[in-house]
């Protein structure tokens, strides 16, 4: 694992930019590789350890200037509150100066799935608003926390690991060559209801058993390397079974598939296979369409790294 993610700067965060061309970003979903679930913590957050890595199945956000008038965001298709849009009010709150902007989305990855895809939007709209008024890189990270404990491991696409409440981030080094197979359902969970669920089943861990778990995942972040088969878990998988029993057949369907291992995305209810191996985007190719006929949505996608959200002109 490299060091600590303070004085990185962010893909595509470059001086202002203001003028009439709009500012584009893709804005990737993620798995989490691993999540460890701890207790509860003052704030009412749960303690975690959990493995981030973002994805080539990203969403397409879009910010442009409006002079004169307020601050907006476009997502067709998602009704309610926007992060994008908490995103631009928690940098004016920290002193930001840009003016008035319109943020258009376009949603591709699942809404309320477990992919953070609200996150990623967030985070790619605060490097958009970064390279059209520069803020200090400490700053977008004090409102990335602020928004969400996926916000911040959003903001450099890669791999991370987040303690805390997952807000805490450490870059990691890239792992040995993998793909994943998505299955997205046409259910949709509640973050806040699968935690209530983990806690009502009693899934989280104790402090010592989230301190093991955090070491042996560290010790498996080599360049190159794999998480073994007994790291590649979720705690929350269970409180998602709980409320969406059907996520249990997608699990076998997909090692059915070819799949190495199976896990719920974050809090679900979309799952992912994870293929290893030189082979892997091949390997998931074939599993998409084995599953076609039972889960026409199925997605074969990759890893991607910091360049894959950099900010564009036009």
């Amino acid at each position: 694992m490299s060091g600590a993610r303070r004085g990185q700067g962010y893909a595509g965060v470059a001086g202002p930019q203001a003028g009439a061309m709009a500012l584009r970003a893709l804005a990737p979903g993620k798995v989490n590789l691993c999540l460890f679930l701890g207790g509860t913590r003052a704030d009412g957050r749960h303690e975690l350890v959990t493995l981030f890595e973002s994805l080539s199945l990203a969403d397409e956000v879009v910010l442009e200037a409006q002079p004169g008038g307020e601050d907006r965001v476009l997502c067709p298709g998602v009704e309610g509150e926007n992060l994008a849009l908490a995103a631009i009010a928690a940098l004016r709150e920290r002193g930001w100066q840009g003016p008035p902007v319109r943020i258009t989305i376009s949603k591709r990855i699942p809404v309320a799935a477990g992919m953070a895809g609200g996150s990623t939007d967030a985070a790619a709209a605060l490097r958009l608003a970064a390279a059209l008024e520069p803020i200090a890189p400490a700053e977008l990270e004090t409102v990335a926390a602020s928004l969400g404990a996926d916000v911040p491991s959003q903001l450099t696409p890669g791999v991370w690991l987040g303690t805390g409440a997952g807000e805490l981030v450490a870059p990691c080094e890239p792992l040995d060559a993998h793909a994943f197979v998505i299955l997205p359902s046409a259910e949709q969970l509640s973050t806040a209801a699968v935690y209530r669920e983990a806690d009502r089943l009693g899934l989280g861990r104790d402090a010592a058993g989230l301190r093991d778990r955090a070491r042996r995942v560290q010790a498996a972040l080599v360049r190159g390397g794999r998480l073994p088969q007994e790291l590649i878990v979720n705690d929350l998988a269970l409180a998602a079974l709980s409320l969406c029993p059907a996520i249990s057949r997608a699990l076998s369907d997909l090692v059915a598939a070819g799949a190495d291992q199976a896990i719920v995305c974050g809090s679900g209810p979309t799952v992912a296979g994870v293929l290893w191996g030189a082979d892997a985007s091949r390997r998931a190719q074939v599993a998409c369409r084995r599953l076609a006929d039972d889960h026409p949505g199925a997605l074969a996608v990759t890893p991607v790294e910091s360049g894959f959200g950099a900010v564009r002109r036009g």
